[in-house]
């Protein structure tokens, strides 16, 4: 036996969705319902373990074997409940999953969706979601269903278990095709790991936070009803039609953009103005993440799973889930310390004395509640503009790494070479430095205009001729940045019409391969888009899903944005080897959020240990100049 594949059925009174699979398989009623297997790619068979059913001596054995690699689709789950049904450390490097492998591919994480996508001839019984909905979760009256209630469903779930590894293992053969570097299984592993190590949580904070959130949505909600008399003042139908009447406006959005340029309209309305206020405080969903984090927290008072490896397709970073720490709010108060004992107090009215905004308060307050555990500290570093790094040395846009090789600053200089003027931070024609600032943040990848605007230019009282001039002059001086967008259009265009692969730049190549369109990266890595062609207009097209709606559907793309992909998967490559490094080194990563690590380690380890993981590329990005900045902190925070 050299491999096996898994597929199994479990039941939990825990809600697998909101908790995680770790959470769900802490549950005191959790149980695996049945397992089937697959042996070196053999018929399927199913164990009936609800039934009473055991597996073979050797089936369990190879669990954990470092001889049989295990597979399964989105493994963690099978590791993970197979580890605590049996009492067993499954190993996360004896393990592979198809999942990631198709995630690789640019194809849909959903087994059904991704079986549909090959066009297997074996594909996902559709019976399956009823099944699990009657075996798999509690009834409506709280009470599991036994193979006992309905035999011939009984019948009919095994065979499901059957089928679902008839196509995972289908789904290998088609996906385990694409060459993968040693490196990117290594990683898989690391992943695992940090995921099944957790981040230690502030369980009295989070607790104490959810209540103060509920009883302050309470008071707000209680005010809008008086100035409104509307028994639903949250209501939008509701909220537009009292404006209208009290205050003569139409509003078309209530959405925090359009809500703030409304209410400058309504300066001579106050009960409107401070409608509009409560609603934003009202509205405020950030602060649901303390109850998404109660609901996760495990046993051990540790959150775990936080992370998806290869969550965003594109560019194989990873994707938040649970509490999704990629879109933590960020903390600006000057007084953590207090704010922190103040919630942890649970007076409502005390936060409100010192406060103007408890609710924003709370809100800031998220990323407190990650914690070293007892004894131990928080090491947090990241990399300093490494999008502009990576971007820059790509295109060989030299003027921007030697900036970084003097350790400048790149908006002062880009500022600089826009205008042809000294710019300084806080000197000479320093207001011309967030010109500077907001063209590089927002140009880099053919925006014009319109990316300005979404990066804040008007709210900066820019004009429209202004936007205009600062993306001619942007351009003008990053014309090799420019360049690349073409070349990387044109060699993607001519390797999906020929098939013929094209070197663009660093060691990224355009090629076709089984009708996808792939870039090869520096790393060695591929990224893929399926099903590639060029329309009759000269667009790229390729199929994925949409970032927006989520549907699987065709997506066109073009120079700019393919700078973006390949500069995002480079910087993750090099994320990827800091994480590889840190394992090395005997430090604990906790999780990760965009370019940045959270190491937890004893008061002996040191800032600067983990600033050195980040101050050399690996060998495949020679000439980028890289430099991480840290701090050490007993709560997560932003420095």
């Amino acid at each position: 036996m050299k491999e096996i594949g898994i597929d199994i059925e479990t039941y939990s009174s825990v809600d697998l969705a909101k908790c995680g699979v770790y959470r769900y398989a802490e549950a005191p009623d959790f149980t695996v319902l049945l397992l089937s297997y697959a042996v070196d790619g053999g018929a399927p068979v199913c164990c009936d373990l609800a039934s009473g059913g055991t597996l073979p001596p050797e089936i369990l054995a190879a669990l954990t074997s470092p001889d049989v690699v295990k597979t399964a689709y989105n493994a963690v789950f099978e590791r993970v409940c197979l580890g605590r049904y049996y009492g067993l450390h499954l190993d996360p490097a004896q393990w592979r999953c198809t999942m990631a492998r198709a995630a690789r591919l640019g194809l849909p994480l959903s087994l059904a969706q991704c079986a549909a996508f090959l066009r297997l001839d074996s594909q996902k019984m559709k019976e399956g979601w009823a099944l699990i909905r009657y075996f798999s979760v509690p009834g409506r009256d709280g009470r599991r269903r036994l193979p006992s209630d309905d035999p011939e469903r009984w019948d009919l779930f095994k065979q499901y278990n059957l089928r679902d590894v008839e196509v995972e293992q289908a789904v290998l053969a088609a996906v385990r095709q694409l060459p993968v570097p040693a490196f990117e299984e290594e990683l898989y592993t690391a992943d695992q790991e940090i995921n099944d190590r957790g981040v230690a949580v502030d369980a009295a904070l989070a607790a104490q936070a959810d209540r103060l959130d509920a009883e302050y949505r309470g008071t707000l909600m209680e005010r809008m009803r008086q100035l409104t008399g509307l028994e639903n003042p949250n209501s939008p139908v509701q909220l537009k039609d009292w404006l209208r009447r009290e205050a003569g406006v139409e509003a078309g959005s209530l959405d925090a953009e359009y809500r703030e340029a409304l209410m400058e309209r309504l300066a001579d309305c106050p009960a409107a103005r401070e409608v509009l206020a409560l609603r934003r405080e009202t509205t405020r969903t950030s602060n649901r993440k303390y109850r998404a984090m109660l609901d996760c927290v495990c046993g051990d008072g540790r959150l775990h799973g936080l992370l998806q490896y290869y969550g965003a397709a594109r560019t194989g970073r990873w994707a938040g889930r649970l509490v999704q720490v990629q879109n933590l709010p960020q903390n600006h108060l000057p007084d953590l310390d207090h704010a922190r004992s103040l919630v942890r107090q649970g007076s409502l009215e005390e936060l409100a004395m010192n406060y103007d905004s408890p609710s924003k308060v709370l809100s800031e307050l998220i990323r407190t509640a990650f914690t070293a555990a007892p004894g131990q500290q928080l090491i947090v570093c990241d990399f300093s503009a490494i999008e502009a790094r990576v971007l820059a040395w790509l295109a060989g846009e030299e003027w921007v790494l030697d900036v970084f090789r003097r350790g400048g600053d790149i908006y002062c200089a880009a500022a600089s070479r826009m205008f042809g003027v000294p710019v300084e931070k806080h000197g000479r024609n320093a207001e011309l430095r967030q010109k500077g600032k907001i063209a590089v943040l927002a140009l880099g990848y053919g925006g014009g205009t319109a990316a300005l605007e979404a990066m804040g230019g008007g709210r900066l009282g820019l004009t429209e001729d202004e936007e205009k001039d600062i993306v001619r002059q942007w351009r003008r001086a990053n014309r090799s940045i420019v360049r690349l967008w073409s070349t990387l259009e044109d060699a993607a265009a001519c390797a999906v019409r020929t098939g013929r692969s094209a070197e663009v730049t660093r060691g990224v190549a355009a090629g076709r391969w089984r009708g996808m369109l792939t870039l090869r990266l520096p790393s060695g890595r591929m990224l893929c888009y399926p099903r590639a062609a060029v329309a009759a207009n000269g667009q790229i097209e390729y199929e994925g899903a949409d970032q927006t709606t989520k549907q699987w559907t065709r997506i066109r793309t073009y120079g700019g944005k393919l700078a973006e992909n390949v500069t995002q998967a480079v910087a993750r490559d090099i994320l990827g080897c800091v994480l590889l490094r840190a394992r090395a080194a005997g430090l604990r990563t906790v999780f990760h959020v965009h370019d940045e690590i959270i190491v937890e380690a004893p008061p002996e380890r040191t800032v600067g240990e983990v600033e050195a993981l980040f101050a050399e590329g690996p060998g495949w990005c020679a000439g980028l100049p890289l430099r991480g900045v840290g701090y050490a902190t007993p709560y997560y925070r932003k420095d």
